[in-house]
């Protein structure tokens, strides 16, 4: 058999294009925040992770220009070598300020940030504990650490998965560990295809039950939720309670990039220990320019982050009131829920034809029934662009016999 041939017979993409209702890698060619361009026409973007609408702040480019002029385009190195700015220093500082905690650690990119905090972390004889819809990222996490721990050796590491924000779940699983065993549990603060909130109080006293340790994903929580857009633990007044959070820069930060924030010690032995950092080319002028600047504007104007939910919360509203089925977490992800593949990417395609780019979430990325049309909110949306979305998502949902 030749490892290709999965490749050869993969024929999904090709028929879902066929049929004019591939959702997928559509080229923006031009971007206003709220209103975008793709295929020549404009479209409102009722899809995008830029919560607060920074990426095409002039601040935030104006800052991106200033550091290629003054330090060139990369740094050409790790950060253990010749990849660190002062750039990267200065950020850092600001956000373990920012969200309350001793230090901080950038990181490449958000995905690898979870690859290198939990395999670094968690060895031979310790227990991961993640809740079953955890983002990717985490997932990948766990998996390298799984295999970091049982190279060459027979006794590895466990995963241990929770029912999905099931915090009675998480105490009978951490009750079956070994007591002298070390764990870190490990979960979004905001799920990215629910917009639901973690239950980080219970968790929290859970883990201090088991002697545990506890690390939130905060890539949709930072500037989302939260006292000024700090995030799940200061939106729960559980930041000292929280070991470990981590976050990006491509969602709120307007740029590219992650970070950890936590005890002092411990982020000195990720910045000495992680592999994911270590031998990873370290995130650019530009990027860490562009979230420091990001950063400066929601901590002068955190109106941006009650505008954001305000906005989410008219969606949300606005959608229930047409008959839909949305989700009833307070955060920016408001997920319609269709329960049909088919008419998800046929409605997809018939919002996009209207002049709304929406998410399609689809099986296997969604359990069966739970197909949906994630979208997802802005605060630089105005009234205007509200209404409009809600006039398209009426149109087609009767067009398809959604709602009456």
């Amino acid at each position: 058999m030749d490892l290709f041939e999965k490749c050869w017979n993969f024929t999904r993409a090709d028929e879902v294009k066929a049929q004019g209702c591939y959702p997928y890698f559509h080229a923006i060619e031009e971007s206003e925040g709220p209103v975008v361009q793709i295929e020549g026409r404009k479209v409102i973007m009722a899809g995008s992770n830029n919560y607060l609408g920074l990426t095409a702040h002039p601040k935030v480019k104006e800052a991106a220009i200033a550091a290629i002029k003054k330090y060139g385009t990369g740094c050409s190195g790790s950060r253990y070598l010749t990849g660190t700015l002062d750039l990267h220093v200065e950020l850092e500082q600001r956000l373990a300020k920012f969200m309350g905690k001793e230090s901080c650690l950038l990181f490449s990119t958000g995905y690898q940030t979870g690859q290198g905090i939990i395999p670094t972390l968690v060895g031979r004889g310790d227990y991961v504990v993640s809740d079953k819809d955890n983002h990717a990222s985490i997932v990948a996490g766990t998996l390298i650490a799984a295999g970091m721990a049982s190279y060459d050796s027979k006794e590895g590491n466990s995963i241990v998965r929770y029912k999905h924000n099931d915090m009675a779940h998480l105490e009978h699983v951490l009750s079956q560990l070994p007591e002298e065993s070390a764990k870190l549990i490990v979960s979004d603060g905001v799920f990215s295809t629910s917009g639901e909130i973690v239950n980080l109080p219970d968790m929290v006293k859970v883990a201090h039950k088991h002697n545990a340790r506890v690390m939130i994903d905060d890539a949709h929580a930072v500037g989302v939720i939260g006292q000024g857009g700090r995030g799940t633990a200061s939106h729960y007044g559980l930041v000292k309670e929280t070991d470990l959070t981590m976050g990006t820069f491509s969602k709120t930060f307007a740029s590219l990039g992650g970070f950890v924030v936590g005890e002092h010690k411990v982020i000195d032995y990720l910045k000495h220990s992680a592999p994911a950092l270590i031998f990873s080319a370290s995130p650019t002028p530009a990027s860490v320019a562009s979230a420091m600047a990001a950063l400066e504007i929601l901590e002068s104007e955190p109106d941006r982050v009650n505008k954001l939910i305000c906005n989410a919360r008219t969606m949300r509203s606005g959608l229930k009131a047409l008959g839909y089925r949305v989700s009833e977490h307070d955060s920016a992800v408001v997920s319609v829920i269709i329960g049909d593949t088919e008419k998800v990417l046929m409605m997809w395609k018939s919002l996009f034809e209207e002049g709304v780019f929406v998410n399609a979430f689809i099986r296997p990325g969604v359990p069966p029934g739970m197909e949906m049309l994630r979208t997802s909110y802005m605060a630089t949306h105005e009234k205007k662009h509200l209404d409009k979305i809600l006039e398209v998502f009426a149109s087609v949902g009767k067009k398809f016999g959604v709602i009456n």
